[in-house]
């Protein structure tokens, strides 16, 4: 059965919709005063960046039995994903809906559509309207000239979520993707240059979730110091990278129930990066949660340390079908799928979920688009703890007054 496609990127993270039904969305509610109203504001949006931070731990889980198997490195921005998801759910209806909500880890007895939809226009306005990094976020979507959404889906998307809209017409299949491709790399700064070489003829909608971030380090590293170095991708492998290298004061912790070693960098805002370097990696990630990232911030030391860490730039790029899938979304890829909240046309199913990703590390800070022994070892001469990311490591960017996940990932060989 021929099914009409809706694109849904997200970039970091990109989602695809197609042709292939939730309660209506009303508008929010009045509560009897502005403290109730407030009150459950700061509740919705405690519930998502919780659920978001869930979602972040379960999804990387996935990916990373997809990609041991080839030994590749890991990236993707389990926000902006969350973010498309969400912005999905407000056009899905029944049974689809409630998978989306499920996966995301928003409880459908705790939280309506309204309340989800105001807790990221608020998560969305907090980090355009008041971040001092080099960092935007939204959506924008892409309407086929021949195809009628619904009038209330684009007005919540475009509230909401911060949507542009555009209409194409996709039977001009080159200058269309063009037009995309071009609005994708002005809004990640050109990390991110080219999206699709050309319209499905199927698609009649694409909604994109974009991230991009730069973030300075609070404490520059001097690249008068950065060397060539070996980095043990494994037992029988060795790549040379440009190891950056500072002596300073930094915030470290030590988790001796899973042997690994946390590096806390923070950036010159509220977003910081975790660099988790263990003995071994399989422990870290069947360990790793929200509770640990909690226990780590909450009772990390400051100290001066001696650091290493490598200088590298990596592109990622995910199908998200299959993943999403085993987590539970599988109606919205078929003849099941019910996005009736999108448009009344029949048989209109999600076609493909994309991802894609980049991070670029350097003396000045990070970019982002949305690793044989224990790491600390003694210079007895000098006493000054050295912290070495030589080996496969864990990488997470966070905001620290939310505690939104933005970017989870792991190094394997920084130059791939």
């Amino acid at each position: 059965m021929t099914h009409a496609a809706v694109g849904l990127w997200i970039l970091s993270a990109v989602i695809c919709v197609g042709r292939g039904h939730l309660p209506g969305h009303g508008p929010p509610g009045h509560g009897k005063d502005q403290d109730t109203a407030l009150d459950g504001l700061a509740n919705s949006l405690s519930v998502v960046t919780s659920a978001n931070k869930g979602f972040a731990y379960r999804l990387y889980m996935k990916l990373a039995a997809h990609a041991d198997s080839e030994g590749k490195n890991i990236f993707f921005s389990p926000y902006s994903v969350s973010v498309a998801l969400a912005a999905l759910s407000v056009g899905a209806r029944g049974e689809t809906h409630r998978q989306l909500f499920s996966v995301l880890g928003f409880n459908n007895s705790l939280m309506t559509q309204t309340d989800v939809d105001q807790a990221f226009q608020m998560l969305l306005k907090t980090t355009n309207g008041t971040s001092q990094e080099d960092t935007s976020e939204g959506t924008a979507v892409f309407v086929d000239n021949r195809f009628k959404a619904q009038p209330e889906f684009l007005e919540t998307l475009k509230q909401s979520y911060f949507a542009d809209g555009f209409n194409l017409d996709f039977t001009q299949t080159t200058d269309s993707a063009n037009t995309i491709n071009k609005y994708v790399e002005e809004k990640t700064n050109g990390k991110i240059d080219k999206l699709v070489d050309s319209v499905d003829p199927n698609t009649v909608m694409y909604l994109i979730s974009y991230i991009y971030f730069k973030g300075k380090w609070a404490t520059p590293f001097d690249p008068k110091l950065t060397k060539e170095d070996i980095f043990m991708v494994d037992e029988n492998t060795k790549v040379p990278v440009q190891m950056m290298n500072m002596e300073e004061r930094f915030d470290t912790y030590y988790d001796r129930a899973i042997n690994t070693s946390v590096l806390h960098l923070p950036f010159d805002s509220s977003y910081s990066m975790l660099l988790l370097l263990p003995d071994d990696m399989s422990t870290l990630e069947n360990a790793i949660s929200p509770a640990y990232v909690t226990k780590w911030l909450k009772w990390m030391t400051t100290r001066t340390h001696d650091i290493y860490i490598p200088k590298f730039s990596i592109k990622s790029s995910y199908t998200l079908n299959d993943v999403l899938t085993e987590m539970g979304m599988a109606d919205m890829f078929g003849d099941r799928a019910d996005l009736s909240g999108i448009s009344d046309v029949k048989k209109l199913a999600v076609s493909d979920v994309v991802h894609q990703a980049t991070l670029d590390v350097d003396e000045a800070g990070a970019t982002a688009a949305a690793v044989t022994g224990i790491g600390i070892t003694l210079l007895s001469f000098r006493q000054i703890p050295v912290l070495k990311f030589n080996r496969p490591f864990m990488v997470v960017i966070t905001e620290r007054n939310t505690e939104r996940m933005l970017f989870m990932g792991k190094i394997i060989n920084p130059n791939l």
